[in-house]
């Protein structure tokens, strides 16, 4: 037992004086001369008997009774912990990501736990709190009660080191405070799973709230699967992660949210549906399917605009017979011109510009082809082999490639692929060993090699090395020099250097992750593109080229749908954006392998948890109820005891 007011216990040397007067009582007694006393004897020593009695029952009743007012107004109380005197912290983080959609016993997992810290922590307590894409910090439940209210789900789900390292920063300083982390989450299964370090100053507490059901029905993704002339079949694929098939799923398609189309699938684990739509029309539809476990990923937004080709120009010296199949017309606008046939103002409308096999490279073209690239154009270098070197080393230094330091004439092996490069970032399903490597009779050694190389020499030198938007081969592709052309290699390669050269819009992107658009049109000065819809306008980064717009998106938009592209009020093309689906898979972790932590059923036990090892259990009401009854007993026994 410990008191708020110790230094008013020393009151209780008073009761010493009671003590001292009941003792030495001041009154004396005379004798009276008596005739018979014989009969009285008898009951005096009686009546002396009860009367001392009646005094030392009175004297411990007050004695009692000053005593507990004394102690009652030391204000004694007890604690599990030196709560007193010492802070208390709290820190809450509350998983507000798309799987806690799912249902528990009160609704879904996220209202419920909003429910149960409204209900069960103080409203007055200071605490902190944050989400995965809000923060509340130094505040208390009740002033940020109707932010709690009407918390929506985020697409953005922290990582469990990013949570840990978040909340405790969000600690004071205080090494003598007592700090409270609860994490409140279903936790389910990611990369990289918790682990809680041991810290003498953090206490944890995880709150596992799980839904009632483990199914959910999503739409994964959606592709292209076969493209003629007047149609298009989009094939959609769904998966099931309930225990029991589902015999009919109404599967639905829509374009501007008009019903075109409807199939129904029987899913087990995966399926898929195809829908046919019109080829060559622009077409803002969705996908739609009814499921009540999880809602975000019950649709998908696509659309296709107007087919854009990327345009390419080949300045020619050699035969581009092999550009010409790989860059069809039903992709690419190609142009193939002789050297001295070149118009240089051509040049500033390309995406691509492809060097085949010139001897030499004079400065005007340097020159062109420098204001190319640094505008945003991508330049594919095939050398010749009989080149002039310090001609292709001058426009090399220009564009911050390695020089091409001498020729040499040995047969070399192309065996190194860098799989993990951009360019073959899906071309492989897994890496190959037993290829059929192409080869060279000749090639050019580079000064450097700082810059990223694609395909490399058996002996690790460059044979196709990339600088920011620019490629070059180290040897010529001539027939009678290699056989590259021949290799299934060239097909992935020059295919994908053409198609990145302008990043056309795809059928839909993923929120969260950074996606690269390029916009195939031409603004003026102080002229910006937005990206508009009907519940939000959003500005994007963006880089303006003299022939293009280059948009970046990542955290923006945050919102699943499909946004117009606009200049001002002109609709330049659609973009669709989709939530991932990666917390459509509900799979969740086993918290008795987390250690250095308290693992709580509910919101409701972790606050009471914690209130119960920090409340202070105030005695000084008990102490008055006594010197009340002492009160009483005295009055009972001055009244009825003779």
């Amino acid at each position: 037992m410990q008191f708020k007011n110790p230094e008013i216990l020393y009151a209780l040397l008073l009761l010493i004086i009671p003590i001292i007067v009941h003792l030495f009582q001041l009154r004396r007694f005379e004798k009276v001369a008596f005739t018979n006393v014989q009969f009285l004897k008898n009951i005096t020593l009686q009546t002396r008997k009860s009367s001392q009695i009646k005094k030392w029952l009175t004297l411990l009743t007050r004695l009692l009774l000053l005593a507990s007012i004394i102690l009652a107004f030391a204000q004694p109380y007890q604690a599990n912990k030196n709560s007193f005197t010492t802070k208390n912290e709290t820190v809450i983080y509350l998983d507000n990501s798309f799987s806690m959609q799912a249902k528990g016993d009160n609704g879904t997992l996220l209202n419920a736990a909003v429910q149960d810290l409204i209900e069960h922590v103080d409203e007055n307590e200071m605490l902190s709190l944050f989400t995965n894409d809000l923060n509340f910090y130094n505040t208390s439940i009740k002033a940020i009660k109707n932010d709690l209210i009407q918390l929506f789900y985020s697409s953005n789900q922290l990582d469990y080191d990013a949570v840990i390292l978040k909340g405790k920063k969000a600690f004071s300083k205080d090494k003598g405070s007592i700090k409270n982390f609860i994490l409140i989450s279903d936790f389910q299964q990611k990369n990289d799973a918790l682990s809680l370090k041991a810290d003498s100053l953090v206490d944890y507490r995880l709150v596992q709230l799980q839904p009632k059901k483990i199914n959910n029905v999503s739409i994964d993704s959606l592709y292209i699967s076969k493209n003629v002339v007047e149609t298009l079949e989009l094939t959609v694929l769904l998966s099931n992660q309930g225990n029991q098939p589902i015999e009919t799923l109404p599967v639905s398609l829509f374009e501007d949210n008009q019903l075109i189309a409807k199939s129904a699938v029987t899913i087990d684990n995966k399926s898929e549906t195809i829908f046919t739509i019109p080829n060559n029309k622009a077409f803002k539809g969705k996908i739609t399917i009814e499921d009540s476990n999880l809602h975000y990923d019950n649709v998908l937004y696509f659309n296709l605009d107007e087919k854009e080709r990327i345009k390419v120009l080949v300045i020619n010296e050699a035969n581009a017979e092999f550009l010409r199949k790989l860059y069809t017309d039903d992709e690419f606008d190609l142009t193939v011109v002789n050297f001295n046939e070149l118009n240089f103002n051509s040049i500033i409308d390309q995406n691509l510009i492809v060097l085949n096999e010139l001897k030499n490279i004079p400065n005007a073209l340097i020159t062109s082809l420098n204001s190319f690239s640094d505008d945003g154009g991508t330049i594919l270098t095939i050398p010749s082999d009989e080149l002039e070197l310090s001609t292709y080393n001058q426009l090399f230094n220009s564009l911050l490639l390695p020089n091409f330091s001498s020729k040499i004439s040995t047969e070399k092996r192309i065996t190194k692929i860098n799989f993990s490069h951009p360019l073959l970032a899906n071309v492989f399903d897994k890496k190959v060993d037993n290829f059929q490597y192409p080869k060279v009779n000749s090639f050019y050694s580079l000064s450097s090699s700082s810059v990223a190389s694609i395909l490399s020499f058996e002996d690790n030198t460059p044979f196709l090395t990339q600088s920011n938007n620019v490629f070059a081969f180290a040897a010529s592709l001539d027939d009678s020099n290699s056989n590259f052309k021949n290799s299934p290699l060239i097909v992935p390669v020059l295919y994908n250097i053409g198609k990145q050269s302008l990043k056309l819009p795809r059928l839909y992107y993923t929120i969260g992750i950074s996606n690269t658009i390029d916009i195939n049109t031409s603004l003026l000065q102080d002229e910006i593109l937005r990206l508009d819809n009907a519940d939000a306008s959003i500005v994007p980064m963006q880089q303006t080229f003299s022939h293009k717009v280059q948009l970046t998106t990542d955290e923006y938009p945050n919102t699943a749908g499909t946004f117009e592209v606009k200049n001002k009020d002109n609709v330049v093309r659609n973009l669709s954006y989709n939530y991932d689906r990666k917390e459509s898979q509900l799979n969740y972790m086993n918290l008795s392998q987390v250690t250095n932590s308290v693992k709580n059923s509910s919101v409701a036990s972790a606050i009471d948890d914690i209130k119960s090892t920090t409340n202070v259990n105030e005695l000084w009401k008990w102490f008055v109820i006594f010197a009340i009854a002492f009160l009483i007993i005295e009055m009972l026994i001055l009244k009825f005891l003779k």
